[in-house]
């Protein structure tokens, strides 16, 4: 570990934490983990194969719900490195440079989830509101159009993240509180004012994830109103069921996302553990439970995969 009187020069890398007090329980949680990358890996895949393959999914709901499910798999990978090197090869240093780069990816991507559960919010709002015209109205050139936004938006917002981390002085400790790379965990770190840090990342939250979900809410206020205008009940339930979906799917991301805000904010007097395992539960929860939760509340979806393995079994 790095000298805490480090100069700014001397300070190369940070020291990654894993569980935090208890060291060598780490390698307990290598196989745990491991489970969690490869389902995360299988229901994305799954999911993006099914939709590739039966043209009856070719529809604005499913390509947005592929671009989801790649973000995902981006979002999981982007941590996949730390998370190895820490629990199962006891190497929790990590480079200066590739810290910054992880957290370009890791926040860059949770810009691009927001982003992307708005539109299908949209994408909802618009099939409840205008179905004969859904089709016509979220062409692939438009999808094509909303993804290009969505990522050029996180891109911008992102990119001058790791020029603000870069120019701080680092003479302090150099341990991390997390298994990977935070703006704000490398921000504590620092020996000079972080003011301007902290003021960039609160107008990122508030301009871009507390917006999508303000947004958000609002979409599905007029969608309610819209579903409550239907005199058939049958037919207010089945358009409230095609949101179930997205509705897990936002609850899944935010309320984590809330959480370890909050905690950041206010949990300072908790135990250690309780702040890293809420921060994994953040990036690695809504990867892994948004495939089965699509998987299993959408039909169509449900019958392919059982298809699937239907015909595997009878080959066998």
């Amino acid at each position: 570990m790095m000298n805490s009187n480090a100069s700014h020069a001397n300070h190369h890398s940070f020291v990654l934490t894993g569980i935090p007090g208890m060291p060598d329980k780490n390698p307990w949680m290598a196989f745990p983990l491991g489970f969690l990358y490869t389902l995360t890996l299988l229901g994305n895949g799954t999911i993006l194969a099914v939709i590739k393959v039966d043209q009856s999914l070719h529809e604005p709901m499913y390509y947005f719900l592929s671009i989801l499910a790649l973000t995902d798999v981006s979002l999981s990978m982007s941590t996949l490195p730390s998370m190895l090197s820490i629990f199962w090869f006891n190497a929790p240093e990590i480079p200066f440079d590739a810290c910054i780069t992880q957290m370009f990816f890791i926040h860059g991507f949770g810009v691009v989830e927001s982003g992307v559960l708005l539109s299908m919010a949209f994408d909802r709002f618009v099939a409840i509101r205008d179905p004969l015209r859904y089709a016509s109205i979220l062409t692939h050139g438009v999808i094509g159009k909303i993804g290009v936004a969505v990522l050029t938006q996180a891109v911008c917002v992102v990119f001058p993240v790791p020029f603000l981390i870069k120019r701080l002085p680092f003479c302090r400790s150099n341990v991390l509180s997390h298994s990977y790379c935070l703006h704000q965990d490398a921000m504590r770190l620092a020996c000079a004012s972080t003011r301007i840090n902290s003021l960039y990342g609160l107008i990122i939250v508030i301009f871009t994830l507390g917006l999508d979900a303000l947004v958000i809410l609002f979409s599905y206020v007029l969608i309610l109103k819209i579903v409550l205008g239907i005199a058939s009940r049958v037919e207010r339930l089945k358009a409230l069921n095609t949101c179930l979906s997205h509705i897990c799917a936002v609850l899944l991301f935010y309320v984590p996302l809330i959480g370890v805000t909050m905690i950041h904010r206010f949990g300072k007097h908790l135990s250690p553990v309780v702040h890293t395992l809420m921060a994994n539960i953040y990036l690695l929860l809504p990867p892994v439970l948004n495939p089965i939760v699509y998987s299993v509340k959408t039909k169509q979806i449900r019958r392919r995969i059982i298809h699937v393995f239907q015909r595997r079994k009878n080959r066998a």
